[in-house]
C-alpha cells in the first residue's frame, strides 16, 4: 500500500530537525541535516506503518497538511510519502 502523511519538522538551534506525524502518535523521528531528515522521515513512516499492518492495527487517514498547525516559528509541515509491504493492509 501506499501512503501521504504530513509531518511537522522542527528545526533545532544545533541543525537538528526533529519530526513528529500528527496523525500517528508514537512516530518520531530526527536527522542532523534538512536531506538526512527527509529520508529518515519517510523510512520512520515505512516502519511504522509497517508495524501497524504486521500487527493488524487500524492505521487512521491522514489528515489535509492545511489543516496541520505548527506551534513555533522553527516549525513547518511537510507531506512524507511511504509504502508497506503488504497490499491488503485493513
Amino acid at each position: 500500500m501506499k501512503y501521504v502523511y504530513p509531518a511537522i519538522f522542527h528545526a533545532g538551534k544545533d541543525g537538528w530537525y526533529s519530526i513528529r506525524f500528527p496523525d500517528l502518535p508514537g512516530c518520531y523521528s530526527q536527522g542532523k541535516s534538512l536531506t538526512e531528515a527527509m529520508e529518515l522521515a519517510q523510512a520512520a513512516l515505512s516502519e511504522w506503518l509497517q508495524y501497524l499492518a504486521d500487527e493488524n492495527e487500524y492505521i487512521p487517514d491522514s489528515s489535509s497538511i492545511k489543516d496541520i498547525k505548527t506551534e513555533h516559528g522553527a516549525e513547518f509541515v511537510t507531506l512524507i510519502y511511504a509504502e508497506t509491504r503488504m497490499e491488503n493492509v485493513a
